[in-house]
């Protein structure tokens, strides 16, 4: 009985800290945050011309939200995988081309080869 007591006192100690303590933010980057922030690119990408101003600041907030290894790996391979779908075209070409376009430094190439496990 006493254990079941010690037991329950340390449950009701672990929700109580659980209640008090800020929750973890957990703040991952996704595919789908990835293309629906890099939408108002697609103009460019198949019809050439300049790119919109929103294409460039969301390319400039996806890097700026990009402050770990992982978010920009996941970057790198969700535009892998656009790449990947695009290749054999003139699509690719002008998407390779957007970073410089909107004068912001990528640090990879958009291409269906880059090796987005080597990003940090």
């Amino acid at each position: 009985m006493a254990a079941t007591r010690g037991a329950a006192l340390v449950l009701a100690m672990v929700l109580a800290a659980m209640l008090v303590a800020p929750p973890a933010t957990v703040h991952a980057i996704s595919c789908s945050t990835v293309y629906s922030t890099l939408m108002p690119c697609l103009q460019y990408v198949q019809q050439g011309g300049s790119p919109a101003r929103g294409c460039c600041t969301g390319i400039q907030n996806l890097l700026a939200e990009a402050n770990n290894s992982p978010d920009r790996r996941t970057i790198c391979g969700c535009l892998k995988n656009v790449a990947n779908g695009a290749s054999g075209g003139p699509y690719i070409t002008r998407a390779a081309a957007l970073p410089s376009k909107c004068n912001v430094a990528l640090p990879y190439k958009i291409s269906p080869s880059v090796d987005c496990n080597s990003i940090h």
